[in-house]
């Protein structure tokens, strides 16, 4: 499965343990994981400025993302209504990489419940799906 992630979604991942670096370790080892350059960029923001990751771990963390697929970027218009233009800049990518589904924690888009034919996920639908019939999560 094809799965990008959304920025809050990896910030999680990194910056704390949960359910959200499960699910990152999980969709790393058993899924092809894509990532694109607006929320590369967003994401080393946040970690170096308001989460204030030291530059230590985020060059390791820039050397581990280098091993996935990343998007090509996209300027293609949506017809969608996402009104911030970052969070549009996004969906576009995930639907230029094929994703087979965008994992966000953004409300605007989790509302959308699907962009085209790709599901738009909370971390806890995924790791849901991913686990299997019968998983609490």
């Amino acid at each position: 499965m094809r799965i990008f992630f959304d920025t809050n979604v990896l910030a999680s991942a990194f910056a704390t343990r949960g359910l959200c670096a499960e699910m990152y370790e999980l969709v790393a080892l058993n899924h092809q994981l894509v990532i694109d350059e607006p929320v590369d960029g967003e994401l080393l923001r946040i970690l170096a400025g308001k989460l204030r990751v030291p530059s230590d771990k985020i060059a390791k963390l820039r050397r581990e993302l280098s091993e996935f697929e990343w998007a090509p970027a996209s300027d293609a218009p949506l017809a969608s209504p996402i009104r911030d233009p970052a969070d549009r800049a996004v969906v576009a990518c995930a639907i230029a990489a094929r994703a087979d589904v965008v994992v966000t924690g953004d409300k605007e888009l989790l509302d959308l419940r699907k962009i085209r034919s790709m599901p738009v996920v909370s971390p806890r639908e995924l790791w849901r799906r991913l686990a299997g019939p019968g998983s609490e999560g």
